[in-house]
């Protein structure tokens, strides 16, 4: 008798295993090979970005600019102190004028350059309003202006820098396509303008467009991209999730998503493609955190992880 209720005992085990894993399954689908590809793609792509020479294991430092000069090159008595074996003790100076205008007057024979020839006495644009800024060289180093709120900063590359080299790719969560959702966007009779805090340097001033309604988790959710303009054909979310502070980031993850076609309302939010912010790889990035509204009550089992490893 007692041999039979312990063999019931483990049909009822086994069973109940049998019927959980198909459970399991029904709930999570393989993902189709066809997404799962396009993904690995995306994730290849992201990482030749970071690894490139420019990319941002490339940053090398980060120096807000006061006014008047700021002496560069290889002196630590510099107001900007520059990596680089072959970089000059002081390659010249960064003028930040009364008007706003930056201006770099490089010593003649330092070698630094702009677009392959020596860069003398210039103005230099910065990356404002996304533009492309202006790009100084020295050897492996290059340096360019930034504009955050209402500071100018100079951002430092090294080809050379050895969180490049030493950087041992990307921790992700399986690829997984319920996280692969349509959202619903409603767009602000006028884009909001609104103050967002930074992981490092001043508040800065970002253009909401609207809010983005989607399910997720059997949760009814919103979230608000950020804009350079009204009309970018990209949505720019900064969020945060249950999973932060212990699996991913703790600031929060970036995700980019196509603005909704003319006549449409329709944003696909791809959670696979969430992104560490930089200054999880980098501590002279100048990040923005997450608003209010944008810290998801659920957890996002999706996109890129992290450990403090990277």
């Amino acid at each position: 008798m007692t041999t039979h209720r312990a063999t019931h005992a483990s049909i009822a085990v086994v069973f109940g295993a049998v019927t959980a894993l198909a459970l399991s399954c029904a709930c999570k689908p393989p993902a189709d090979p066809a997404y799962t590809a396009r993904i690995e793609a995306w994730r290849a792509k992201r990482l030749a970005a970071l690894k490139a020479d420019d990319g941002w294991l490339s940053v090398a430092g980060l120096y807000w600019l006061k006014p008047g000069e700021n002496r560069f090159g290889a002196g630590t008595a510099n107001e900007i102190v520059l990596p680089g074996a072959t970089t000059p003790e002081v390659a010249g100076a960064i003028d930040l004028r009364p008007d706003g205008t930056v201006v770099v007057r490089a010593i003649p024979g330092s070698g630094v350059t702009f677009q392959g020839k020596p860069a003398g006495e210039r103005p230099l644009r910065s990356d404002h309003a996304g533009e492309n800024p202006d790009i100084l060289r020295v050897g492996s180093v290059s340096l360019y202006v930034i504009e955050r709120g209402d500071r100018l900063a100079i951002r430092v590359k090294d080809a050379n820098n050895p969180t490049r080299r030493r950087f041992k790719g990307i921790e992700s969560f399986p690829i997984d396509p319920s996280y692969h959702v349509q959202g619903t966007f409603e767009p602000y009779p006028a884009p909001r303008r609104v103050t967002v805090a930074t992981a490092q340097g001043p508040t800065q001033t970002m253009l909401v467009p609207g809010l983005v309604r989607f399910s997720l988790a059997g949760r009814a959710l919103t979230l608000e991209p950020f804009v350079t303009s009204p009309e970018d054909p990209t949505f720019f979310f900064v969020f945060r999730d249950a999973t932060a502070g212990s699996e991913t980031y703790g600031a929060g993850r970036f995700l980019d998503a196509s603005a909704p076609a003319r006549g449409s309302s329709t944003v696909v939010l791809d959670f696979n493609e969430a992104t560490n912010p930089p200054c999880a790889l980098t501590p002279f990035a100048t990040c923005p955190l997450p608003p209010q509204g944008n810290v998801l009550p659920i957890r996002i089992e999706a996109g890129e992880r992290y450990s403090g490893r990277e």
